[in-house]
C-alpha cells in the first residue's frame, strides 16, 4: 500500500522530465531517473513523451510518478518517513509548477503556489 498525491494536468500540457529536473535543480533537491515503464534507465536518459511510469531517484529514496487519466500520480511506500514524503511532495509541485496543474488536497485542489506553501517540502524543512 502506498501514498499517492495527485497532481491534475491541463488537457494538452506536456509534463517533460528536464522540466521536473530544472525545477528541483532550482530549489538544490537533485533528482535521477532510475526506471521508464519498469525498465532500468541511464541517470541521464530522457523518457519518451508517452511514458506511462516513471521512478525517481531523490536523496531521500525512490518516488514513483505515475500517468493517470487527470495526469500523474506522485507515490511513495505506506511506510514513507516524513522526508520521503517531503521528497514526494517536491515532485508533485514540481509537476503542477511545469504544467501549470494542481496538486488534489482535503481542501480542494492547490495551485503550485499555494501547495508549497501548504505542503512539508524538503528545501522547507528546519
Amino acid at each position: 500500500m502506498g501514498q499517492e498525491l495527485t497532481v491534475t494536468i491541463p488537457d494538452g500540457a506536456a509534463l517533460p522530465w528536464a522540466a521536473l529536473v530544472e525545477r528541483l535543480a532550482g530549489r538544490s533537491f537533485p533528482i535521477q531517473l532510475r526506471m521508464i515503464d519498469g525498465l532500468p534507465a541511464f541517470p541521464d536518459e530522457q523518457p519518451p513523451d508517452d511514458w506511462r511510469e516513471l521512478r525517481a531517484g531523490t536523496p531521500a529514496g525512490m518516488v514513483t510518478l505515475r500517468r493517470t487519466p487527470a495526469g500523474v500520480g506522485v507515490v511513495v511506500w505506506g511506510n514513507a518517513d516524513g522526508a520521503l514524503r517531503a521528497a514526494a511532495s517536491a515532485l508533485a509541485w514540481a509537476a503542477a509548477d511545469a504544467t501549470g496543474g494542481s496538486v488534489a488536497s482535503p481542501a480542494g485542489p492547490q495551485s503550485a503556489d499555494a501547495f508549497a506553501r501548504s505542503a512539508p517540502l524538503p528545501w522547507s524543512a528546519g
